[in-house]
């Protein structure tokens, strides 16, 4: 052997030496400076022994021995070793993580509650559940199917509110057809030949009463000047019912002034009635024109003429 190969192995032997005494260190101060636990899964998700320990999110040990249990074959037995002083309690509770998307499976213990009582050593953590790529696929799966059964029924309520549309406009259409619109103008005639006729009643029975009033004020005069040497209480009953032949006689003549006052509110509701009418047609002309603008929001922007 040459002199060269000689100190090779030499520096490695001394590396190895070196190594294994790190290793070794390092062993026997983790394995002082860790308490052992062990939860259960139905899942484990590709945990291995030597992944990490996660609590709250803090790297606080590693998995020693992932296996099927004794107990019940059903569930999966994790072994674990945490850091001295980690403060595992009764609220704590144990499921498969990631510590990123690029990493292994780890497992992860939520912090639990400072009121709950600590969990002592080799005890046993309570475990959640995660679900599997095939419990997510299904469920995906699911959301699929009732999506297209969604869409379907969303296709067929879109058809009946568009038949109950055309429905609709075709009520619309009748509704305002000639034939109505002639009707409702040999009504609103009607309406103004009826208030050209009655008005000259109305003034005519207004006279009367105001004649009748003026007749009764005198016959009250003269009833007055009979009994002016009647009693008292006779005479109190007689001013009495003057006074309320007097209010009578200024209600019917406010009557008779209302009356003519609102002569020409009528002329006016006729003159309404007739811009209806015009507005009515309007509104025929339009839906006949545009019969979109009963469902659309915003109406299509009319067309711009060309400039030369």
């Amino acid at each position: 052997m040459t002199t060269e190969a000689k100190v090779g192995a030499f520096v490695l032997g001394c590396f190895g030496i070196l190594a294994f005494t790190l290793i070794y260190l390092m062993s026997a101060q983790f394995s002082r400076d860790t308490v052992p636990y062990r939860t259960y899964l139905r899942y484990a998700g590709g945990l291995e022994p030597g992944a990490s320990v996660l609590f709250g999110g803090i790297n606080a040990g590693q998995v020693t021995a992932v296996r099927p249990w004794a107990t019940d074959p059903t569930r999966i037995e994790i072994l674990l070793e945490v850091k001295s002083g980690t403060p595992l309690n009764e609220k704590s509770v144990a499921k498969l993580g990631l510590v990123s998307i690029m990493n292994s499976a780890s497992l992860s213990i939520t912090t639990g509650s400072n009121d709950a009582k600590r969990l002592p050593p080799g005890s046993s953590i309570q475990s959640q559940e995660a679900a599997s790529l095939d419990e997510i696929a299904g469920k995906m799966a699911t959301v699929a199917d009732n999506a297209n059964g969604l869409v379907t029924q969303v296709k067929g309520e879109l058809e009946g509110i568009s038949g109950d549309a055309r429905h609709l406009l075709a009520n619309l259409n009748t509704v305002t057809g000639p034939a109505n619109q002639q009707k409702i103008r040999a009504v609103l005639d009607n309406v103004n030949t009826m208030i050209a006729t009655e008005s000259p009643k109305v003034d005519r029975i207004s006279d009367q009463l105001i004649a009748l009033s003026q007749h009764a004020d005198d016959t009250i005069q003269n009833v007055n000047g009979t009994v002016t040497d009647i009693r008292d209480p006779i005479r109190k009953d007689l001013a009495e019912l003057q006074s309320t032949l007097q209010a009578a006689k200024s209600l019917l003549t406010d009557m008779q002034v209302m009356v003519r006052a609102n002569d020409y509110k009528i002329d006016d509701t006729v003159e309404n009635l007739r811009v209806a009418t015009d507005n009515l047609d309007q509104l025929t002309d339009s839906l006949k024109q545009r019969p979109w603008s009963m469902i659309r929001i915003k109406q299509p922007k009319e067309r711009q003429v060309p400039q030369p």
